[in-house]
């Protein structure tokens, strides 16, 4: 019987490069995402709740 020169276990050894910047690009997100929600709730813990949702208003108030 033949056998074929490469096997599929060594082709798929070796991450791509495009894999390993989308992985990263990913985990990035992840870490904006999880300091995003930290300060938020350090905010929320240091000025209470109603100073909270009045900054959080006046900061969309102001885009429009």
């Amino acid at each position: 019987m033949v056998q074929p020169i490469s096997t599929q276990q060594g082709m798929m050894a070796a991450a791509r490069p495009q894999d390993r910047v989308a992985s990263m690009i990913v985990c990035s997100a992840a870490g904006v995402g999880t300091l995003a929600v930290l300060g938020a709730a350090a905010l929320w813990f240091h000025y209470g709740a109603a100073v909270f949702f009045e900054t959080i208003a006046a900061g969309i108030s102001a885009c429009f």
